[in-house]
């Protein structure tokens, strides 16, 4: 018997035909990564794992550490192996800085922006204000996100055309009642919104309640109803989630707690909230779209040929796949909330 050994400490990314079948090399020994060469994993115990695509085209990360717990897949498992979590090696770059514009956003490469969310309510704004953060008309095809900031008394409801909607207390404090069911609301605090529930929010309090909307899949803008449905999905009864440092999970130097995810019905968003010390992740990209919230510390975003400053309060948007690394330049650590779609595990990249 032996153990698996690692051969690569980056997964491998791989484009999948349907109807084929593919041997993931679970030994680590084989010679034609990540599949197994038939004869390298005799004598170890240790089983090639088949996997069946259905999917002409599906897009797949093959485990190349071997020490996967979702094989043939990766879990993000090759990030605390040693040597699996790499910084960005010291290099002199001269890329350009990008510049905000008129509506608050730093364009980089391609559709990655970073956009300054809170800092443009105009002070002609009412008792409640929505702004746009994240849509199909600014370059999302997997998700959307709206900035939303209630000063008094309660919102519009709302509802998103496209699907489930996710949650995010920047401040203040209150109550979210989703489809006629009402649950408390404070500052850090995820929550989850079926498809084909409305919300709305109540402020309390004497500060403002500001929230971030997200909506999966993308949308151009949210639905204004003028009631409020009575249709509350009550297979799932648990929607609102609070940070827990018992629940975190170490990638590296990094770590995460996972908030609205499959446990409370969200199947193909997940939102995580995460901390980030002083470091520069070496670049890399994800199988998934990514909207990053920063709440505390400050630091630089980059791409192949642009780079940010970012600092709280700033949203990034990450189209998938696209390559680059962020920088967290403050002592004390970044801290973060993310939301991805599709996909349920944050720790992946490649």
């Amino acid at each position: 018997m032996g153990d698996a050994i690692v051969a690569s400490r980056k997964p491998f990314y791989k484009e999948l035909k349907a109807g084929r079948s593919y041997l993931w090399c679970a030994c680590g020994r084989s010679k034609r990564q990540p599949f197994c060469d038939g004869r390298s994993h005799e004598g170890t115990g240790i089983e090639p794992i088949r996997y069946d695509c259905t999917v002409d085209g599906e897009e797949v990360l093959f485990c190349g550490c071997k020490q996967t717990a979702t094989g043939p897949f990766c879990d993000g498992a090759h990030s605390n192996i040693p040597g699996g979590y790499a910084e960005e090696a010291e290099r002199a770059e001269d890329l350009p800085w990008a510049e905000s514009d008129a509506e608050g956003i730093r364009s980089l490469d391609g559709h990655c922006y970073v956009i300054a969310a809170e800092a443009t309510r105009p002070a002609t704004a009412g008792d409640w204000w929505c702004r746009t953060i994240v849509s199909t008309a600014m370059g999302a095809q997997h998700q959307a996100q709206f900035y939303g900031e209630l000063r008094r008394g309660r919102s519009p409801v709302l509802a998103s055309p496209a699907g489930d909607v996710v949650l995010w207390t920047m401040a203040g404090q209150g109550n979210v009642e989703i489809s006629g069911r009402s649950f408390p609301l404070a500052k850090d605090m995820g929550v989850y919104v079926r498809g084909g529930e409305a919300f709305r929010f109540t402020q309390q309090g004497d500060a403002p309640l500001g929230v971030h909307i997200h909506a999966c899949p993308a949308t151009d803008a949210l639905d204004e109803l003028a009631t409020m449905p009575d249709d509350f999905d009550a297979r799932w009864p648990d929607r609102t989630v609070g940070v827990d440092e018992n629940q975190r999970h170490a990638m590296g130097p990094r770590y995460f707690q996972m908030l609205v995810d499959k446990r409370i019905g969200s199947t193909t968003a997940t939102q995580f909230i995460g901390h980030i010390p002083q470091s520069r992740a070496e670049m890399h990209r994800h199988l998934y779209e990514e909207a990053l919230i920063i709440l505390s510390g400050e630091g630089v975003i980059w791409n192949e040929g642009v780079r940010a400053r970012v600092r709280a309060g700033d949203v990034i948007f990450f189209p998938r796949k696209h390559r680059h690394s962020l920088q967290c330049t403050h002592p004390d650590g970044m801290d973060v909330v993310g939301l991805i779609h599709p996909g349920d595990n944050p720790g992946i990249n490649y």
